[in-house]
């Protein structure tokens, strides 16, 4: 697993690893049960903050991506509350699709663009 954070984007680093976790659990790239680099290992091959990975492995467990364990560190462990999922979407959804209709993006774009990042996930 390569993570590599941007220093010079608006983005926070934590937020950053935590995306960058999600998008490889989305590409299958670590999966259910897979071990993630303990803090202080991750920390050091990626040249940051030990609080600052353990924020973003704090972030992820809560939002139900991996469990922390004493003895096995983070481990993927999907949580699988479908409708919780969905609500928390719909949210997300609601901002990304607000600021792109601020910016005179039209629906149909949207689409598309939804449509080609799906495909992206799903290997298509």
């Amino acid at each position: 697993m390569i993570f590599t954070i941007d220093f010079n984007s608006d983005e926070a680093l934590y937020m950053q690893l935590c995306n960058q976790i999600i998008m490889c659990i989305a590409n299958d790239q670590i999966h259910e049960g897979d071990s993630l680099p303990s803090v202080r290992q991750l920390a050091e091959n990626i040249g940051i903050n030990m609080h600052t990975v353990n924020k973003a492995y704090t972030v992820l467990r809560q939002e139900g991506y991996i469990k922390l364990d004493r003895r096995h560190g983070a481990v993927i462990a999907l949580d699988t509350d479908k409708l919780k999922a969905v609500q928390e979407l719909s949210q997300e959804l609601r901002v990304v699709i607000a600021k792109a209709m601020c910016q005179n993006i039209p629906a149909e774009e949207i689409h598309a663009l939804v449509d080609d990042v799906i495909k992206e996930f799903s290997g298509e």
